[in-house]
């Protein structure tokens, strides 16, 4: 759900500005990709948790997830994650906007915010979207800001070179 928030119809999308983002995201899937992520949660008492996922690359290819200490292969694979991106396009509205270009490790990237809701959750992101491989290499998102009791805050940092699946994980 994390990251199917950040997706809308691509007719929707091209309509609000948010046909790059959606792009961008939907080519996570298909990529070999190492997604390192912090969210601290105001429900935790302010406590932050890290995550980390590999998507081994490819519409059907297997995605790990990093629990504790033990890396653990997903029940959904990039097609099935494709296929909740797409219901999550459907029922939600989303409007998304270039702000600016700027680096992210030296890389040039274009810097969108988007606004998501779908049914009770809100969404803010700020994603920055390399300019030559078309993939986010970085996203900031607060969900439900306005919301005290809910609200939560995440850094996903993308890293494409060096992508492997995890040893031993079958």
């Amino acid at each position: 759900l994390l990251l199917a928030i950040c997706f809308a119809s691509p007719a929707y999308a091209a309509d609000n500005g948010c046909k790059p983002v959606f792009d961008a995201m939907s080519r996570v899937l298909v990529t070999p990709t190492h997604l390192y992520s912090s969210e601290t949660t105001v429900s935790r008492g302010n406590k932050t948790k890290m995550n980390e996922m590999i998507y081994a690359g490819g519409a059907n290819a297997a995605i790990y997830i990093l629990i504790g200490a033990k890396w653990t292969r997903s029940k959904l694979d990039g097609a099935a994650m494709a296929k909740l991106e797409e219901e999550n396009r459907r029922t939600a509205t989303y409007s998304c906007r270039y702000v600016r270009d700027e680096a992210v490790n030296g890389e040039a990237a274009a810097v969108y915010t988007s606004h998501a809701e779908i049914e009770d959750l809100k969404s803010d992101a700020t994603t920055w979207i390399s300019k030559s491989k078309g993939l986010p290499l970085r996203v900031e998102l607060d969900h439900d800001p306005d919301d005290p009791i809910s609200k939560s805050h995440t850094l996903l940092r993308y890293e494409y070179t060096n992508v492997r699946p995890p040893a031993g994980v079958q």
